[in-house]
C-alpha cells in the first residue's frame, strides 16, 4: 500500500496506541502494542529522501520525472490535467540526482500493470498521465488504457528512455519555455533521456538494507519495551545472546514468565 507523500521539513505527527497488560490488575507499565519477537525499529531519517531509480525493477510509488534541461526541470501537472514542466528547487549543487520535489504537482504514483512490462502513473489529482495519438501529453483519465500505459528502457548514467505504447519516446525541446511532447523516435538523443527519483522506502535494495541493519543487533530499550518492565543486566544479556543465536522468541517469553513471578514472589 503506497503511504502518503512527505517531504523534508514535514512535521511528524506521531500516533500512539497504548495498552495496559493483563495481569496485576492494569497496574503493570503501559507498554506500545507490539508482535513478540519483532521490536520496532525507528524509520531512518532516508525514508523520507528521495534517490534515483537504478533499474526499471526499482520503480514504484511516488516518482519524479527529472528532465534534461537546463537548468533542470521536472514533469508537472495541475489540477486540470495540464501537463507543463516545473522548476526544481530541491538540489545540492543544482545537480539533478539530487533532486527532490518541491511541489505536490511534481510527483506521480507509479505502479506496475499486472502481466505487462507496463506502468501507470497517477497525478496529485489522482488522474493519469496519458499520451494521445499527436505525442500530446495530458493527466486528465480515470481508467487505464493503452494511452495509459508506459514501457521504461533503461539508457546509460541511470536514465530511462520512456515509451508509449505507439513506440514513441518522451521527448523534451527548450527554446523560450520547455515542452514535454511524446513523439520522438530517436532513443539515442540526450532530449530523451529522463532521470526518476523515487522515495527511498520503496527503493527494494533500500528495504532490504535497513531490514538486514535492523537485524544485526537489538538495543537494551527495544528489548525491555518488547518485555514492558525494566530489565536487569542479566536478562540483557541472555536476550542479546538469544537474538544473536536465533531463539529470541523463546528467550523473550521465559523472560516475561520470569517478570510475572518475580512480582508475587
Amino acid at each position: 500500500m503506497v503511504k502518503p507523500l512527505s517531504f523534508k521539513g514535514d512535521k511528524k505527527v506521531k500516533k500512539r496506541k497504548r495498552t495496559r497488560d493483563e495481569d496485576a490488575d492494569g497496574h503493570g507499565p503501559a507498554t506500545k502494542d507490539l508482535k513478540i519477537g519483532a521490536p520496532q525499529h525507528p524509520d531512518d531519517q532516508d525514508d523520507e529522501s528521495w534517490v534515483s531509480a537504478d533499474s526499471v525493477s526499482d520503480v514504484s510509488g511516488p516518482v519524479i520525472f527529472v528532465l534534461p534541461t537546463t537548468p533542470p526541470t521536472c514533469l508537472a501537472c495541475d489540477a486540470n490535467g495540464k501537463v507543463f514542466a516545473s522548476p526544481l528547487e530541491n538540489m545540492v549543487d543544482a545537480s539533478p540526482s539530487t533532486a527532490e520535489p518541491s511541489d505536490v504537482r511534481q510527483v506521480f504514483i507509479a505502479n506496475k500493470i499486472a502481466g505487462t512490462d507496463t506502468f501507470s502513473f497517477k497525478g496529485h489529482h489522482s488522474k493519469y498521465l496519458n499520451s494521445d495519438k499527436f505525442g500530446i501529453l495530458s493527466a486528465t483519465r480515470d481508467a487505464i488504457s493503452p494511452e495509459e500505459q508506459f514501457t521504461l528502457v533503461p539508457s546509460d548514467s541511470l536514465l530511462f528512455n520512456i515509451r508509449t505504447t505507439r513506440d514513441k519516446l518522451f521527448s523534451v525541446t527548450q527554446d523560450r519555455v520547455v515542452e514535454i511532447r511524446a513523439d520522438a523516435d530517436d532513443d539515442a538523443s540526450p532530449a530523451c533521456a529522463i532521470r526518476l527519483r523515487m522515495q527511498a522506502r520503496f527503493k527494494p535494495v533500500h528495504k532490504a538494507a535497513k531490514e538486514e541493519k535492523a537485524n544485526e543487533k537489538i538495543s537494551r530499550a527495544q528489548l525491555e519495551q518488547a518485555v514492558g518492565r525494566k530489565l536487569q543486566d542479566g536478562d540483557v544479556k541472555l536476550l542479546k545472546r538469544a537474538w544473536r543465536d536465533g531463539t529470541y522468541h523463546e528467550a523473550l517469553l521465559d523472560v516475561k514468565v520470569k517478570g510475572k513471578h518475580d512480582k508475587f514472589a
